[in-house]
């Protein structure tokens, strides 16, 4: 009975850590309207537009990345996942490849980067 009553701890314990840590990975560092107001600013060139325009200081770069990660970490408001998933991750690969300074990833990450490319697809209201 006392093995039966270990046991039981020891799932219900394992259960509730499994429980705890899976809704702390589900939470994306950042939410996707910050994302955009750092990054894909109107009134201003935002992180995106110094990154590709090579204005960018590292730390600008490293927070810029830091941004597209967590970006494709939200939930879309519509849309397909699958949709959501390639578009954020080409624009994470042209943003790193733009942020190590490659030949060739500013052209891509301004492709990439195209507003209504993901806004028709996957913007809410």
């Amino acid at each position: 009975m006392r093995k039966l009553f270990v046991a039981s701890l020891v799932v219900v314990f394992g259960w509730t850590m499994l429980t705890m840590t899976s809704g702390a990975q589900d939470k994306a560092k950042h939410s996707i309207k910050e994302v955009m107001k750092a990054c894909m600013a109107k009134g201003g060139p935002g992180l995106c537009g110094k990154v590709a325009g090579g204005t960018a200081s590292d730390e600008e770069k490293k927070q810029f990345v830091e941004y597209i990660e967590a970006l494709g970490s939200n939930k879309p408001p519509k849309g397909e996942d699958a949709s959501w998933k390639e578009k954020t991750s080409a624009l994470l690969a042209a943003a790193k490849d733009c942020a190590a300074g490659k030949s060739g990833a500013t052209d891509a990450l301004k492709a990439a980067a195209n507003c209504m490319n993901c806004h028709s697809a996957h913007k809410g209201k």
